[in-house]
């Protein structure tokens, strides 16, 4: 399992890179956007949807939604107010893995698809455009996902190693808080190499990266919680060794308003 999970981690790492780099953006935005439609069909089933007509309603409307959601952000405010309230989303899902994570009704868990996956297009669509001097959208964008992916192996291997407590029993039992904080080592260490990178304040990069691993934890946590609430052990099985679409992105979902708000509001890009 592990060996396949690892093929298809680096399968979809180059198509990554080759849609980032060697696409125009008249190409990779839309690209974003089948991406986060296959997990709206996906999440259509947390929400009680299982028939392939009702979740293809629900992909469809998130499509549509992502759509508006493209032409109405090109107004950098409008963009500011969206990537914000979806910041407060994330905040008020961390609450409700703490307190109430077996509470769910299915048209919440629908109106909460569109929450987690229209912010979460629109940031990547919109960093993905972006430019500031020799700062280019596509490493802007595989920075986050750098973020992401050590948060995710950070947990893993200190959690494997080390995990004794448990983060979250009610909704993950296999996370750990030794985990967490190795995944947020890992994070510290990619945030700092970022600020050398791109030119950045060290000190602020590192809060600001160890944030983004926080917020990506919380989208990881959030998705399982749903998963569990639907009976489900994937969100689906496009991808081998990794379950859904959903899997892989449910991190990204979360971490990426956040990314997005603090780079454009403090004129990083534009």
């Amino acid at each position: 399992m592990l060996r396949l999970r690892i093929l298809t981690a680096l399968i979809l790492g180059g198509v990554l890179l080759l849609g980032l780099f060697a696409l125009e953006p008249r190409w990779t935005v839309p690209a974003f956007g089948v991406v986060f439609v296959l997990g709206a069909w996906e999440w259509a089933s947390f929400g009680g949807l299982r028939s392939p007509a009702t979740r293809l309603v629900y992909a469809a409307a998130i499509a549509l939604l992502l759509f508006l959601g493209w032409r109405l952000t090109a107004d950098a405010e409008r963009l500011e107010i969206i990537l914000g309230v979806a910041c407060l989303w994330w905040l008020i899902a961390f609450a409700w893995l703490l307190i109430a994570p077996e509470r769910h009704q299915p048209q919440l868990t629908l109106l909460c698809g569109v929450l987690v996956l229209v912010p979460a297009f629109l940031a990547l669509a919109r960093l993905d455009i972006a430019h500031r001097g020799l700062v280019r959208g596509p490493m802007i964008v595989l920075w986050l996902v750098f973020l992401v992916i050590a948060a995710d192996i950070g947990a893993f291997f200190v959690g494997r190693a080390f995990g004794r407590h448990k983060l979250a029993m009610r909704v993950s039992p296999g996370k750990t808080w030794e985990g967490a904080f190795g995944g947020l080592a890992a994070v510290a260490l990619v945030a700092l190499a970022g600020a050398a990178c791109f030119g950045l304040p060290w000190a602020r990069s590192l809060a600001f990266g160890c944030a983004v691993g926080v917020f990506s934890v919380v989208g990881d946590l959030t998705e399982s919680m749903f998963k569990r609430a639907a009976g489900l052990k994937d969100s689906g099985g496009l991808l081998p060794g990794h379950g859904g679409m959903l899997d892989r992105i449910d991190s990204v979902s979360a971490a990426a308003p956040l990314y997005a708000l603090g780079l454009f509001s403090s004129g990083v890009i534009a």
